[in-house]
C-alpha cells in the first residue's frame, strides 16, 4: 500500500459554474509544498496589484499539505486570500474534520482554488475527486450550526457576518467549534456568495511507515512539555500565564492585569466543562462547556479578548459572547477589540452608545449588529477599528496593518512587538511568540535574542504550515520540519532545504505585500505602546521607539531587506524567487546592514504557553 501523490487542485470560477481539475507544476509542489506556500504562489502568480479582496477576482484557497491526513495531532486546513481587513495577504487555518474529509475526498489534489462570483447564494459539495455547485436555497441567512445540520459530510461554512462581508468574517466547520478565524476569509466567500463547501470524504488510510510515524509522535507529544501544557490547559491556560507576567490587555488596552482572571482561566474551565473535544487524543483539543447557544469551546482568545478586553469577569457570559460570534461567524479577537473600542469610545462621549466595560448584555448586542450592520456604529465597526477611529475620531485600541491585536501587550515583551510589526498577515502572534520565553527574562534579552527568534520562528512556522502541521503536536517536528514525514511519502528533503523553504515561502508573501504597496513604514507600532503600563510585573514599561527602530533595522538585515522592508535582488536570487518577480514588484537596494547571505535564525522550539 503506497500513499497517493498530490499533484492538483480543483479550480472552481464561481462566475461561470465550471469546475476542472488542473495539475500544480512539479516545481511548484517541490518548492512551496502545500498549504501556506502553494497558496502564496497562486496568489502572487495570478492577482494583480490592487484587486479588490472583495472582488471576483480575488482567489480563495482551501488547501491542505502532502501529509494531512496522516500528520499527528488534528488535521488543519489554509483557507489563503487577500484580506479584506488589511489588504494584505491571508493564511488562516482551522482545525476539526473538514481537513480529515478533504484530504479523503480529493486524494491527489491540495484542495480548491476559488474565483469569480455567484450570481445567487451556493454550496460547494466535494465527493469521490469531484465537486459540484448547488443553489444554497434557505441556507443563506442561517448560522454555522444550522448550516452544519442541514448540509451531508464535513462543512465549511459562513455566519450572517460572511455573508454581510464583515471584514473580520471567519470560515466556521464543524458547527461553529474550529474557525479559520483572522483576516476576513469568510468575507471573501459571502462576496463570492458561496455559503457552504461540504465534503463527503473519510480521512485517508496511513501506509504501515506513515502509522508507525503517527504513533510515535503521539507518543513523544504526550511527553513532550507542551503536550503535557495542552493537555491540562489547552490555550485557556493563556489567560494565566498572560495575567500572571503582566501582558494581559485588559479594559481596551487600559491594563496588563485582569483582577479578575482567575475566574475567566483554566480553573474556571475546568469547572464549567462538560467534556473535552478529544477526550483520549494526544491533543485533547478544547473544554465543551454549555451556553444558551448550546456547546461552545471558549478558546484562550475568546477569554482574553472577550473577557478580559471587556471587563466581563463571568466564565459563562464570555463563553455566550465566544458562542455568539462562532454563530455568527466573527472573529474573536476582532470583534472583541471592536466591542473595546466602543466601550472606550461611548465612556470619552466619542460615540452615543450605552455600553459599558463588564456589561456582557451590551456587548451581545453590539456583536450582532456588527455581524449584521443593522446600526451606523455596527456597520462602521464592521470594516475594523481603524475604519471606526477615522469615522468618528476617537480611539487607542491597537492594530497594525489594520488588524487588531490579540492580547498580549508588547510593552511587557519587547519581542513581541517585532513579531506583532513585521507579522505578513498583520497585527498577529501566532507567526512568532517570543513572549512564552521573553517574559520571564526580559532585561536579560538582547536586540540579537529578539530578531533570531522572529526571524527564525516565522521561517519554521512557514514550513510547517506549508505542510499545514498542527501548531500543538507539530512542535515534535520542528528538529527536522518534517523531513523524516516527507520521505515516508517519497519526497526527498533534509531540514537544510525545509527551512529555506520556510524562509523562501515568507519572502514571497513578502514581495505580495510590497507589490500591495506595503514598505516599513506598515511594519509599526501605535503610539499607545509608548505610555507606561500602569500595573503589574511590567508596569512602567513601554515599547521605546528608538530602541523598536533599532531592532527592525537588525530584522531586514537579518533578513536580507533593504532599510524599507524590500527584499533586495540578491536575497531574492538567492531563495529561487528570481524567476517570478514580475515589474510591478518593487525590490529593495541592498545596503552596508543587509545581510544577503540570509538569515542566521534558528529559534529554540516553545514552550507552553498558547493562545
Amino acid at each position: 500500500m503506497s500513499s497517493p501523490v498530490r499533484r492538483d487542485v480543483i479550480r472552481v470560477d464561481l462566475s461561470t459554474g465550471t469546475v476542472a481539475r488542473e495539475r500544480v507544476p512539479q516545481d511548484w509542489r517541490r518548492e512551496f509544498l502545500g498549504g501556506k506556500g502553494l497558496g502564496a504562489r497562486y496568489l502572487y502568480d495570478e492577482l494583480d496589484a490592487g484587486t479588490d479582496p472583495l472582488g471576483p477576482d480575488n482567489l480563495l484557497a482551501l488547501f491542505i499539505g502532502p501529509l494531512s491526513g496522516y500528520l499527528p495531532g488534528e488535521s488543519r486546513y489554509a483557507a489563503v486570500t487577500k484580506s479584506p481587513l488589511t489588504g494584505a495577504f491571508l493564511d488562516s487555518y482551522s482545525g476539526g474534520s473538514f481537513a480529515d474529509a478533504l484530504a479523503g475526498a480529493l486524494p491527489e489534489a491540495f484542495g480548491l482554488l476559488i474565483a469569480g462570483s455567484a450570481a445567487a447564494p451556493v454550496t460547494l459539495t466535494v465527493r469521490d475527486g469531484e465537486a459540484t455547485l448547488d443553489d444554497a436555497g434557505d441556507l443563506w441567512g442561517a448560522d454555522a450550526a444550522a448550516v452544519d445540520d442541514a448540509l451531508d459530510g464535513s462543512v465549511a461554512c459562513i455566519g450572517p457576518a460572511g455573508e454581510n462581508e464583515v471584514a473580520y468574517a471567519t470560515i466556521a466547520s464543524d458547527g461553529g467549534d474550529h474557525h479559520a478565524g483572522r483576516g476576513g476569509a469568510g468575507a471573501v466567500m459571502g462576496a463570492k456568495r458561496l455559503k457552504a463547501v461540504a465534503v463527503d470524504g473519510d480521512p485517508p488510510d496511513p501506509t504501515p511507515a506513515l502509522a508507525a510515524l503517527r504513533e510515535q509522535y503521539d507518543a513523544a507529544y504526550r511527553d513532550d512539555d507542551t503536550g503535557r501544557w495542552q493537555a491540562a490547559g489547552e490555550t485557556v491556560e493563556s489567560v494565566d500565564f498572560a495575567n500572571e507576567v503582566g501582558v494581559l490587555s485588559t479594559r481596551g488596552w487600559q491594563g496588563g492585569q485582569f483582577d479578575d482572571a482567575g475566574d475567566i482561566g483554566v480553573e474556571a474551565a475546568h469547572e464549567a466543562a462538560t467534556e473535552r473535544e478529544n477526550e483520549d487524543d494526544a491533543v485533547p483539543g478544547g473544554f465543551r462547556v454549555d451556553t444558551d447557544d448550546g456547546e461552545s469551546v471558549p478558546r484562550g482568545g475568546t477569554l482574553m479578548s472577550l473577557g478580559a478586553g471587556l471587563g466581563v469577569d463571568d466564565f459563562g457570559a464570555v463563553a455566550h459572547l465566544g458562542a455568539t460570534c462562532d454563530l455568527l461567524g466573527m472573529d474573536a479577537i476582532s470583534a472583541g477589540n471592536a466591542v473595546a473600542w466602543a466601550m472606550r469610545a461611548a465612556d470619552a462621549s466619542a460615540i452615543d452608545a450605552d455600553i459599558d466595560f463588564g456589561d456582557a448584555d451590551a456587548a451581545e448586542r453590539l456583536l450582532e449588529t456588527i455581524a449584521a450592520r443593522s446600526t451606523d456604529l455596527g456597520d462602521t465597526l464592521a470594516d475594523g477599528v481603524d475604519v471606526a477611529r477615522e469615522r468618528y475620531g476617537a480611539g487607542v485600541v491597537p492594530t497594525v496593518k489594520s488588524m487588531e491585536l490579540p492580547a498580549y501587550d508588547p510593552r511587557g515583551a519587547a519581542g513581541m512587538a517585532l513579531a506583532y510589526a513585521t507579522s505578513d498577515r498583520g497585527g498577529c502572534h501566532r507567526r512568532a511568540r517570543p513572549v512564552e520565553r521573553e517574559a520571564f527574562a526580559r532585561d536579560e534579552w538582547t536586540t540579537a535574542d529578539r530578531v533570531a527568534t522572529v526571524v527564525g520562528a516565522q521561517n519554521v512556522r512557514s514550513t510547517l504550515w506549508s505542510l499545514v502541521v498542527d501548531d500543538f503536536a507539530g512542535e515534535t517536528m520542528w528538529e527536522d520540519l518534517g523531513a523524516e514525514w516527507l520521505e515516508a511519502v517519497g519526497l526527498d528533503y533534509d531540514r537544510e532545504s525545509l527551512a529555506t523553504l520556510g524562509e523562501r515561502v515568507w519572502t514571497l508573501v513578502r514581495l505580495f505585500n510590497v507589490r500591495e504597496g506595503f514598505d516599513r513604514t506598515d511594519d509599526s507600532l501605535p503610539e499607545l505602546f509608548e505610555e507606561p503600563l500602569p500595573d503589574g510585573p511590567a508596569a512602567g514599561r513601554t515599547v521605546d521607539r528608538d530602541a523598536f527602530e533599532t531592532m527592525l533595522d537588525a530584522y531586514y538585515a537579518a533578513r536580507g531587506w533593504s532599510a524599507d522592508g524590500r527584499p533586495t535582488a540578491a536575497t531574492v536570487e538567492r531563495l529561487g524567487l528570481a524567476p517570478l518577480v514580475d515589474d510591478e514588484t518593487p525590490l529593495g537596494a541592498p545596503s552596508a546592514a543587509t545581510a544577503d547571505d540570509g538569515a542566521d535564525s534558528d529559534p529554540d522550539r516553545p514552550q507552553g504557553h498558547r493562545s
